[in-house]
């Protein structure tokens, strides 16, 4: 009898680990996120290691003018024979970069001022808040171009100046989680422990309002991408011939009716990792609603 015992718990405890592993999987297939995920691993490997999806240079003449997809040319070739495909695919390295950059600089400084106004609370509150007002009253679109103005042409420039259109959206969702942790009971109760306002701060509060944060940032790395692509298209990203997804779309507008791949095939690329970015953060935010942290 108790061999039979010491027989099985090496099985039972393999079962378990098995059964986790199937439940993790059959989370992942229920929530729809397998897709969304796949499309974005393939997009930053992309950006970090483009040789590995073709050979082709991005910049060269490789082959006849407005070729269309084909074997040879997935994507086809545009008005000086470059391979498209090659194009968008180290175009990812420019536009995804700069959206990451983008969504970091209003992560950092947009959490930094919500968290100060809800921590602080009083006057430094209302004043930070009134400053986030005045940020989200200017259109998205006119301040970033104002701020690419100011700073200069560039990706760098482009994703800095959309970092700065999504701070408010950050301080706002921040400010707003931190109030809400604030007047939890267990935090009442860290204080009336003895915690002083750093440590609550930092135990407490930070670790419980910062999880829809990271939803939202997931969110604005597509809108990001979008902006930055806007800015490329209008002639504020990057200069030619560096391969950017709103350059590119821009350059192939002129032969729409002639070389409708130039625009359709970048611009599909672009609507599947923006709607991916967003389908990852509605499921990072169900999951946020439905478990949450302590």
């Amino acid at each position: 009898m108790t061999a039979v015992d010491l027989t099985r718990e090496p099985r039972d405890a393999g079962d378990r680990g098995e059964s986790r592993l199937l439940r993790i999987w059959r989370a992942v297939r229920r929530s729809g996120v397998l897709v969304p995920l796949l499309i974005l691993v393939v997009a930053l490997l992309w950006a970090v290691a483009p040789g590995l999806f073709t050979s082709m240079s991005p910049t060269e003449t490789v082959g006849p003018a407005l070729q269309g997809p084909s074997g040879q040319f997935w994507f086809g070739t545009d008005a000086t024979g470059r391979d498209l495909y090659a194009r968008v695919v180290y175009g990812a390295s420019e536009s995804i970069s700069a959206a990451l950059l983008a969504v970091l600089v209003g992560l950092v400084f947009g959490s930094l001022i919500g968290v100060i106004a809800g921590a602080v609370g009083g006057g430094i509150d209302e004043a930070l808040m009134r400053f986030v007002d005045v940020l989200l009253a200017i259109p998205t679109l006119l301040l970033s171009l104002s701020i690419v103005i100011l700073l200069g042409f560039g990706t760098a420039n482009a994703a800095i100046a959309v970092g700065v259109t999504s701070v408010a959206v950050f301080a706002r969702l921040s400010r707003s989680q931190v109030v809400s942790v604030r007047a939890s009971e267990y935090v009442e109760a860290a204080y009336g422990s003895g915690g002083t306002f750093w440590s609550v701060l930092g135990r407490h509060v930070l670790p419980n309002s910062l999880t829809p944060v990271i939803a939202l940032a997931a969110l604005q790395l597509g809108s990001a991408i979008l902006q930055i692509s806007t800015l490329g298209f209008l002639g504020y990203g990057a200069p030619p011939p560096t391969p950017e997804w709103g350059l590119l779309i821009a350059e192939g507008r002129n032969y729409v009716a002639t070389a409708w791949w130039l625009t359709t095939l970048p611009g599909l690329v672009v609507v599947c990792i923006v709607l991916s970015t967003n389908r990852l953060s509605q499921a990072i935010g169900s999951d946020t609603r439905n478990g949450g942290t302590r």
